[in-house]
Parts: structure tokens; sequence; C-alpha cells
């Protein structure tokens, strides 16, 4: 057994932030030495996440800049922000100035939209924010890591939870060559891709049994699915997206749709998939439709297709706080230290969450 590598997660007080501390207390090589949040700073994780007082004790969050006391010089860190969209960038980029303080070797996977744009005026337009930290941009870089053989970027700003579910179903399908660009995608997710702060559409009264679009053919991911699907097939792809609220905590179904340039069987559609995701341990090819609870908790990706009188449908589910958030940062961050890459996300999830 080599040495553990330290893990640090900036923003553990949300979702995203209690998954990745879910999952880093498994997992074989990474060990968890700090929670920062600067707003529950010296109360117990615990406190905020009763599910992982067995894990981690009376062990409490910490400031930011104290996140790196514990971590000798010259040892390696794996570096997880789930800091919110504008906030995240800065975040890191004074832990990345720490670090070279202390000689660190350090690997990022960033769960927020800061590094997921390669252009600072892309990033800026989208979310009408200055970037926090533009000089880092050029040593990120962004897509899922099923369509990522290699990488020279020593970190990575992993895609938004719609854009993982989607790009999972749409890469294969721009990569063939049997479909126009065009896609035409409709996804519901889970009431947690909003976050833990509660708002008028996530509460419960409202959510409950309720299905409702929102920002339909206008919402910012948009933009940022059809960047890494050109980038992952080499294929200039226009998506119109329509996102829906389900009345769900967990999880994204995502259909996309496309017009074939030719008669295209079930069948034939079937074996594209198929072939593209052979050697993806997390992706799960099958014949029919996919189901939520199939998915919820993991960090699987289930995949089904349909095709008929010139257009196919393929549909995708994920957990949004795993696969779409958590899980993927994991996955990236095992693939940035060469571990194999289902280290600490094998475990069997729930079957009725």
């Amino acid at each position: 057994m080599t040495k553990p590598i330290k893990a640090v997660v900036l923003g553990a007080t949300g979702y995203v932030g209690g998954e990745l501390l879910r999952l880093l207390a498994d997992h074989p090589q990474f060990e968890l030495c700090c929670a920062v949040s600067a707003s529950r700073k010296g109360t117990t994780i615990a406190a905020t996440f009763p599910n992982l007082a067995a894990a981690y004790g009376s062990q409490v969050f910490i400031n930011h800049h104290n996140c790196l006391d514990t971590v000798d010089n010259g040892s390696q860190l794996a570096l997880f922000s789930a800091a919110p969209h504008g906030a995240s960038a800065a975040l890191i980029a004074t832990t990345l100035n720490a670090a070279v303080q202390k000689n660190l070797s350090v690997h990022v996977v960033d769960s927020s939209a800061d590094f997921r744009y390669a252009n600072q005026s892309d990033y800026e337009s989208i979310y009408g924010a200055t970037h926090g930290a533009p000089e880092l941009l050029s040593q990120f870089h962004s897509g899922v890591p099923e369509h990522v053989s290699g990488t020279s970027s020593p970190h990575v700003g992993h895609p938004g939870c719609f854009a993982t579910a989607v790009l999972l179903a749409a890469v294969p399908l721009l990569q063939s060559g049997l479909t126009e660009s065009e896609l035409f995608v409709t996804a519901t997710t889970g009431s947690t891709g909003s976050g833990s702060t509660p708002q008028p559409g996530t509460h419960h009264p409202e959510r409950h049994s309720n299905l409702y679009a929102y920002k339909p053919l206008a919402h910012r991911h948009a933009p940022e699915m059809a960047g890494l699907a050109e980038t992952a097939s080499g294929r200039k792809t226009r998506v119109h997206f329509v996102p829906h609220s389900g009345p769900f905590a967990r999880g994204i179904y995502a259909t996309v749709q496309a017009k074939t340039k030719a008669d295209l069987s079930e069948e034939q559609l079937l074996a594209v998939f198929e072939s593209a995701y052979a050697d993806a341990p997390f992706v799960e090819v099958i014949a029919g439709t996919p189901r939520l609870k199939s998915v919820v908790a993991s960090n699987m990706c289930q995949i089904g297709v349909a095709a008929s009188e010139g257009s196919v449908a393929v549909m995708s589910t994920i957990d949004n706080l795993v696969k779409g958030a958590a899980g993927g940062a994991v996955q990236w961050m095992n693939r940035l230290w060469d571990l194999p890459e289902t280290s600490g996300l094998t475990a069997a999830a729930p079957g009725w969450t």
C-alpha cells in the first residue's frame, strides 16, 4: 500500500460537498485531511451531515486559510472544489498558491462552472461575472472521463450534471456520423440539483407531485453541452435544450433526439453505443429504456436507444450528485493520480431510494 494522498474539499457543506465527503470516507487511496467551510467552521461534519457521523466522528469544518496546515511539505494533494460558481476559482487559486509554498504535488477537480470554458470571455458572457482566476484557465480541461482518453492538463473542470447526462448520450451519436448534428434535448432533474439553499422552486409542497419546464431553450448549460460535444466529437453541434424540474430528490433523466442521414435500425444504433462504451466501467448500455432507480446514489450511467422513421432517441440516466458531480470528480481524480478509475466508486447503491 502506498502512502495515502491527502484530500481537501472546498465548499464542503453543500450537497455535492457532502457526497464528496461520503465517497472519500471509503476511498482506498485518498484520505480527507480537511473539509473547508467559511460559514460553518468549527462545527462538526456530523452536525451538517448526520449520515457521515460514523465516518468522521468529531472532525470539524475548518477555514480555508488553514486547509493545508496538516499537509506535510513535499507531499501529494487531491484538491476538490464543490464551491459555488463564481467563488470556486478564487478559492482554488489561493489554495494552489499556498501549495506552491509547501512544495506540494497537486491535482484539482472543480465541480463548479468556473473551469468548464477554455476562454475567459465565454465564461463571463454566459455567467455574467468576472472570472476569479483567468490565469489558471490554461491548466484546466473539461469533459466527461469517458470521452477523454488522455490529457496533459494537471487539473479538470468537471462538466455539470445536465451536461454529463446529455454528453454521454450525445457524443457517440455525433461521432458515428449517422445523424445530423442538431440535437433536441429534454432532461428532468431532481430537487438536489438546485443546491442546499431553499428556493421557491425546490420548496417541498411546490415540487412534490409536480413537473414543469424552466428556462426552455434559454438555459445556460446548453452552450456548455454544445461546446464539449464538439470538442469530443469533432462536429459543430447545436443543442436545443428544455430542462424540467422533477418531483424527486436525486437523478437526471435525459432524452436526446436527432434526425438520421439515412435509414437506421435500433440494432445498429445500439451497436454504436455498445462499441463506444465497451471499456467504460460506469456506463451500461441496455436494451429498452433506462430507469432512475437503477443508478441513483451510484456513479453509473444507464443508456437506452430507439430509432424509427428517420429519427433517433437516446435516453440517459445518472445520479446528478454522484456521476454528475462528486462521483465524476473522484473518477477524474483517480485518473489524474494514475489510480484505477473505479477506486472508491464501486459500492453497491440502494435499490429503493
